[in-house]
């Protein structure tokens, strides 16, 4: 019995196990791995991917997807540099607010334009949001005049450069604010998901729309809010980076929707809709984070390190597509 239980916790978290098992590897092969410097960095670079994913759990969960949240990041960090750049002078709380609501407005329309044209006008999740990739990676060039804008206050690296408690090990402070802001985000991201009326409607929509509907459930409704919540976090993922940069970069976030969709699915988010996680796409983020900064620390190229991505999503999809025909058999 006992055994049978101890399989069972490990087939249940395969991908904590995976997590725990890298980070051995690791820190074996470099002890600097698991120094406070690198774990920092670590969860420094975590971030981004981490708002990314749990946002794009809702629209993954609802059996669709939105491939166009690296391009949703460069509109908003442009836009975000720009008001920052006519202001001129600020504090960290003008900084904060003016990051914080640009990527708020920017996503509720955004998010609200593909959710409406995917839920009210029929189109099929892959092509709009492919359509709006490049539009909107467009509009990022179009808006910051093809090139980054430069020249802003030091206060408008408050959410991405900042960080806080001052040690003699870290005398620019430990803890970054970004690390801070994505986890508050994430909780909340959670919550809704997993505690709310809404996030058993998304989880059922995603099930079954046709039952959803005769249930009660708005489909369209949910389908609309879901894609505005996946905007809005990837454009919150676009004002923390442009803040760590401290400029607005039009070509921020190329490839992103890549590694956010991989650490969902490596989370147990079901590609077909219905399952998924923001929680355990967490974990998702920390392995493709591990591996990226372990590949690092041993010097292996970065072409290598896209080759191990893209194979881990293959197997993370194929493990997932086995397991929906076991259930389906049963």
């Amino acid at each position: 019995m006992k055994e049978i239980k101890v399989k069972k916790i490990i087939s249940n978290n395969v991908i904590v196990v995976f997590l725990v098992l890298l980070c051995l590897f690791f820190g074996i092969m470099n002890t600097n791995f698991f120094s406070s410097i690198n774990v920092m960095n670590l969860l420094s670079q975590m971030c981004v991917n981490a708002l990314l994913a749990s946002g794009l759990s809702f629209a993954i969960i609802l059996g669709g997807i939105d491939i166009s949240v690296g391009s949703q990041m460069a509109v908003t960090g442009v836009v975000a540099a720009l008001i920052a750049s006519k202001v001129g002078q600020m504090n960290s709380l003008t900084a904060l607010f003016i990051l914080i609501l640009s990527a708020i407005v920017i996503g509720v329309i955004i998010g609200g334009v593909i959710g409406s044209l995917i839920a009210y006008g029929g189109l099929i999740p892959m092509i709009c949001t492919l359509a709006f990739l490049t539009i909107l990676r467009g509009l990022a060039y179009i808006i910051s005049g093809g090139g980054p804008i430069y020249g802003l206050d030091s206060n408008f690296g408050c959410l991405g450069a900042k960080r806080l408690i001052v040690t003699g090990n870290f005398p620019n402070g430990m803890i970054p604010t970004s690390v801070i802001f994505t986890v508050i985000i994430v909780f909340i991201m959670h919550f809704i998901l997993s505690k709310t009326i809404f996030g058993r409607h998304v989880f059922a929509v995603g099930s079954n729309k046709n039952v959803a509907h005769l249930a009660g459930i708005d489909v369209k409704k949910v389908t609309l809010i879901s894609h505005m919540l996946c905007s809005v976090t990837a454009c919150m993922a676009g004002v923390v980076t442009a803040s760590k940069l401290q400029n607005g970069q039009p070509n921020i976030g190329e490839g992103y929707e890549m590694f956010a969709i991989a650490s969902c699915v490596l989370g147990g988010t079901s590609l077909n809709g219905g399952r998924g996680s923001v929680a355990r796409a967490m974990f998702g983020v920390a392995v493709i984070a591990v591996i990226n900064n372990g590949m690092n620390l041993l010097n292996i190229s970065a072409y290598w390190q896209k080759v191990v991505i893209g194979t881990i999503i293959i197997i993370a999809v194929l493990a997932d597509t086995l397991q929906q025909k076991r259930t389906q058999k049963n």
